[in-house]
């Protein structure tokens, strides 16, 4: 697939994710409003939805910076990150994005953003202090790939989606066992049980959901961005050792959580023997092993 074939895919990607959205939403405000005999829940899901799926476009990065902890920096706060990415983006002629810090031990970074007019990046104080430049350079790459091929406004989507998805589970699940205790009668006994089982089967549908959106960020585009990158700075060995880095650091990354950690870099979600977090999160895992994209990069170098 070629630079402009994988843009092209990612922007389709991102309107079909945003109607795929808004069709869910809409379908289970429907099953609730007659579930509960009022129309009103229907609506109320669809100016939801429509809210939602513009705040994920427009503020979907604002949002992910503020889960991560993640603080903006000038260049005098600190010149050698600020000068590494403004000169890959000089070299591949992309805008220069917004630079963040998480103050977080753990070695890791992502990018987000809906464009590359609109990007940032986020380094983690620990891949700093970490890695070496050479290193930190490859993994600044990685992400100025992603926003270059535009995987940033998908995975910034993503987010929201998968976030509001759980919300919705929680809160008519919430719904259907304390709106039991309002009416004892057999009529209204009957409709919250309808409720209550489309609550259910809406958790459950929530993982599988997980997983098809996990499935919308191919594991492929990673290998894409760590090739991408490899190629901005003629250096793919940089990548590899610095993935080696970050995938045996013992620190787990204390602000990541499951909406965000498809994300960064490497894998974010494991414990303090660098494995990942249970056998459910290995499941869902949405990076690639870190083997095969070490063996990858790689075979590059040759």
């Amino acid at each position: 697939m070629t630079t402009y074939s994988q843009i092209s895919s990612n922007k389709k990607r991102s309107i079909g994710l945003m109607f795929f959205f808004l069709v869910f939403v809409i379908i289970v405000g429907w099953g609730f409003s007659y579930a509960f005999n009022n129309q009103a829940i229907l609506y109320f899901a669809v100016i939801l939805a429509l809210i939602q799926a513009l705040a994920g476009y427009y503020a979907g990065d604002k949002i992910t910076l503020a889960v991560s902890g993640a603080k903006q920096i000038q260049k005098q706060d600190n010149p050698e990150i600020w000068n590494i990415v403004e000169n890959l983006t000089i070299a591949t002629g992309l805008p220069m994005p917004k630079i963040y810090l998480i103050n977080d031990s753990a070695p890791n970074a992502f990018a987000t953003g809906r464009d590359p007019q609109h990007s940032s990046i986020a380094f983690t104080t620990g891949i700093l202090q970490k890695l070496e430049k050479v290193e930190i350079e490859a993994v600044a790459a990685h992400e100025l790939s992603h926003i270059k091929n535009y995987d940033i406004r998908v995975m910034t989507l993503t987010v929201i989606l998968v976030g509001f998805i759980a919300l919705l589970s929680d809160f008519f699940i919430r719904w259907t066992f304390y709106g039991r205790r309002g009416s004892d009668s057999e009529n209204n006994s009957n409709i919250q049980i309808i409720g209550m089982v489309i609550g259910i089967v809406l958790a459950i549908l929530s993982p599988i959901i997980a997983n098809l959106i996990k499935l919308a960020i191919s594991r492929k585009r990673e290998f894409l961005a760590d090739a991408d990158g490899s190629l901005m700075t003629r250096y793919p060995q940089a990548l590899a050792s610095a993935l080696e880095k970050i995938s045996k650091d013992p620190e787990p990354l204390e602000a990541a959580n499951k909406a965000t950690a498809h994300l960064y870099i490497s894998d974010p979600l494991k414990d303090h023997k660098g494995s990942t977090r249970g056998w459910f999160a290995k499941l869902f895992s949405t990076h690639p092993p870190v083997e095969e994209r070490i063996a990858k990069l790689n075979h590059m170098a040759q």
